[in-house]
């Protein structure tokens, strides 16, 4: 017992400093020094301003505000592009937006928010701002599900719009498509615009899809080129539906302003020189190359 008292006459105070040391650290460890804050705001309590939490409360609302209307503006000049996108076409269309999109089959399916109560049928062409999209193979009362171009299993009709050499298209996973050539030895070259042909039975000849990236003559058993997709498929939140229609290659004509006719035209009255007398060329692969009178 004499041993003990003096052992704590001589330790007794640092042991205690010690235990009192590790116990701290432990129980601030466990409760991750929620008790130091909670301590600390309950001394300076007295001294904070209610102002201080309320300015806190309007920045935060301020820049919720902030997100918001960069949203609104994203959301806005995407529907003024697509407005512009559909008043350039002959063909009416039904705009729907993207409501559906798996993560497993992003390149192959989208669904959109309109299905046969609004019009949609199976086979509809979709297109947005950029060129085709794909089409609708499956049709529900309030929704439509397409097959996109970048699908692998997706095969169209195309052509180089500058040596109208032909061949189809299959889908590539990403934002780029594979066109095989009919042909051993195509006129196709970098950056050449490829359009829907007249061969393809799913789309109407004409439709804009993509340029070319690369060429490879020596592919076998045909020659190929990878194509880039115009259309943003990789990020695409709204399209529009038409019909199987070969006006939706036409872009819809401006009017001519003040066009005065010369000494030669006729005098008759009832000949209008209005976009709707214009001649229309059938985008038959022989009409395509000559010229309109």
């Amino acid at each position: 017992m004499y041993e003990l008292r003096r052992w704590w006459d001589r330790f007794g105070i640092p042991f205690t400093l010690a235990t009192l040391g590790l116990g701290t650290a432990l129980l601030i460890r466990q409760s991750q020094a929620g008790f130091v804050m909670e301590t600390y705001q309950w001394l300076t309590r007295p001294f904070q301003s209610k102002p201080v939490a309320m300015d806190r409360l309007m920045n935060a609302q301020t820049r919720e505000l902030q997100q918001r209307l960069i949203e609104l503006e994203s959301k806005n000049q995407k529907l003024e592009e697509l407005l512009g996108f559909a008043k350039s076409k002959k063909a009416e269309g039904i705009p729907a937006s993207v409501i559906g999109r798996s993560a497993d089959h992003w390149w192959q399916h989208v669904t959109l928010s309109r299905g046969s109560n609004d019009g949609v049928k199976e086979g509809a062409v979709v297109m947005s701002p950029g060129g085709l999209v794909g089409r609708i193979i499956d049709v529900s009362p309030s929704t439509s599900r397409v097959l996109l171009l970048s699908d692998p299993s997706s095969r169209v009709g195309v052509a180089i719009s500058r040596s109208r050499f032909m061949g189809y298209l299959r889908g590539k996973t990403g934002n780029r498509a594979v066109m095989e050539f009919f042909e051993k030895v195509p006129d196709v070259r970098k950056d050449d615009v490829v359009t829907t042909s007249s061969f393809s039975q799913l789309f109407p000849a004409g439709i804009p899809i993509g340029r070319v990236e690369s060429v490879d003559l020596t592919k076998s058993p045909a020659p190929e080129a990878t194509i880039e997709l115009t259309a943003p498929i990789n990020y695409l939140e709204w399209a529009m539906i038409y019909p199987h229609s070969p006006a939706l290659a036409d872009p819809q004509p401006a009017a001519k302003p003040n066009l005065v006719p010369s000494p030669s035209a006729s005098p008759d009255p009832s000949v209008s020189p209005s976009p709707d007398a214009s001649l229309t060329v059938s985008p038959t692969p022989e009409a395509l190359p000559s010229s309109t009178p």
